[in-house]
């Protein structure tokens, strides 16, 4: 029987973060699919959907989502091991103790990418496959792993983009210290990043230090939905935040201290994302507005090194204990801030209010993809990173996370024709291409997921995948959409 938790599904936290996180009232809103334009012929449109040239094309996947192998080569059991083995945490009863079983399998999985034309691959870190009690001695078993995947990637021409945390938390930190509850896991995260860097970065090049801060406080922290299924108070939460932000400054300087020369080094965060309603240059106004306020516990205080003082207002009591140093620290500069879009979070109009702005709900009516929560809205993939670039100034940004899941049910021939993924893609592609087109800095973009896998809370009952995989035999099958990001990398513009 699921628990009711669980129908928090894998970015399902967005309407409760932001203002919220901080004990306010929030509607979660946001706009609609973009409109086709007039009928036009391929050249033609190929022209007007170009991208940038040497544009980053890639894929993405997490460790505990793929690589299985759970009690091999000495890793250490991490906070998801333990909380999907435990009774109804995850929707189907599974768990991710085989997953994909990518540690294994990892070489026909590069050479999908290449069959896909990528240029690079954003896969994370398994913290306790390297340091199996998070800090202390190291398990050199489990850096051979990424030793050899890395030199599979370079073998084949892609690029390895490393993010250091994706939730898989080493258990014995939550047993010994509570976790991202104390700051001594940020500090033990910034050990592991500094040893990670020194033997990788002859390699990896690019390094993200901790993917969606605001899921992994929310739902690990406060409904209880995620590893390790706590449901703090407010105050608590907003601790557990700022020891995040703490972690993530902490890594920063950790990689700059012991990676080679020219290694570059940013977050990888599912901003709340505000869209103006309209698009009337007050509610643009309005919407940057937004973004800055909700999204105030981490990416404004690290892009700023300051708790906005609308945040600390409304946090009153709940307002996290800190430091100047602490704010320092967080606020270190980054190379490139890295963006997971997905759904819009917020519509946003401009308001005669003290925030300058009003968020609008969602009509019953909005469409929805496979996952409920997954509300489309193209025009996100626009309004996220001009917002970002134009708040903070920021000079690089990659979109780290895009995709949809869908039913994916083989046809009598055996093909998965996932033309909803497609009629997804399509249309957040072309309002990436609108951003980069008027100069947002986007560097790179990557498909989530290279592959069907593990879907957190939602076990394997979501599929993000352009490769279909039986969770039995381990096979994979290229889906259409396969077919249809082959084209748009060939093509550097939109198929």
């Amino acid at each position: 029987m699921k628990r009711a938790f669980t129908r928090f599904s894998r970015r399902q936290f967005a309407s409760i973060v932001g203002w919220s996180a901080l004990g306010a009232s929030m509607l979660p809103v946001g706009p609609g699919l973009a409109q086709s334009g007039p009928e036009i012929g391929l050249r033609d449109r190929s022209a007007r959907s170009g991208f940038p040239d040497g544009f980053v094309w890639g894929t993405a996947t997490s460790s505990y989502q793929v690589e299985g192998a759970v009690d091999k080569d000495g890793r250490g059991p991490s906070i998801w091991d333990r909380f999907a083995h435990t009774p109804g945490a995850i929707a189907d009863q599974s768990t991710a103790d085989t997953a994909t079983d990518h540690y294994h399998l990892y070489k026909e999985d590069v050479r999908l990418m290449k069959s896909l034309g990528a240029r690079a691959y954003r896969f994370s870190i398994a913290w306790p496959r390297v340091f199996p009690e998070g800090v202390g001695s190291p398990n050199p078993k489990g850096l051979d792993f990424y030793n050899r995947l890395l030199d599979e990637l370079s073998a084949h021409g892609i690029a390895p983009y490393a993010t250091l945390y994706h939730w898989d938390l080493p258990q014995a930190l939550q047993d010994r210290f509570g976790g991202w509850t104390s700051r001594d896991t940020a500090k033990a995260f910034a050990d592991y990043a500094a040893y990670v860097a020194e033997r990788l970065s002859d390699r990896v090049k690019h390094f993200f230090t901790i993917n969606e801060c605001a899921r992994l406080v929310q739902l690990g922290h406060g409904t209880g939905a995620d590893a390790p299924g706590l449901k703090l108070s407010q105050a608590g939460l907003n601790q557990v935040r700022h020891h995040v932000a703490l972690g993530h400054g902490l890594a920063v300087q950790a990689v700059r201290a012991h990676g080679r020369a020219g290694t570059r080094v940013g977050p990888a965060e599912n901003a709340v994302s505000c869209i103006p309603a309209i698009e009337t240059p007050a509610n643009v106004r309005a919407a940057e507005m937004a973004t800055r306020e909700l999204n105030a516990g981490y990416l404004t205080v690290m892009m700023e090194g300051k708790y906005t003082d609308a945040y600390l207002t409304q946090a009153g009591r709940d307002a996290p204990d800190h430091t100047a140093e602490d704010l320092r620290v967080i606020s270190s500069p980054v190379d490139f801030v890295g963006l997971n879009i997905y759904t819009p979070d917020h519509y946003v109009v401009a308001a005669d209010n003290e925030r300058g702005f009003a968020l609008a709900p969602f009509p019953a009516s909005f469409p929805r993809m496979k996952a409920t929560w997954l509300r489309p809205g193209p025009e996100t993939m626009y309004w996220v990173p001009r917002h970002v670039a134009r708040l903070w100034n920021v000079k690089s940004i990659y979109i780290t996370e895009n995709g949809t899941s869908g039913s994916d049910q083989p046809a009598a021939d055996g093909t998965v024709y996932d033309v909803d993924r497609i009629m997804f893609l399509r249309n957040y592609l072309t309002q990436l291409q609108r951003a980069t087109a008027e100069g947002v800095p986007i560097g790179g973009y990557f498909l989530w997921s290279l592959m069907d896998n593990f879907e957190w809370s939602d076990g394997f009952e979501q599929r993000f995948g352009l490769y279909h995989v039986d969770f039995e035999t381990k096979r994979r099958t290229a889906k259409l959409s396969a077919s249809f990001y082959r084209e748009t990398i060939a093509r550097n513009a939109v198929a």
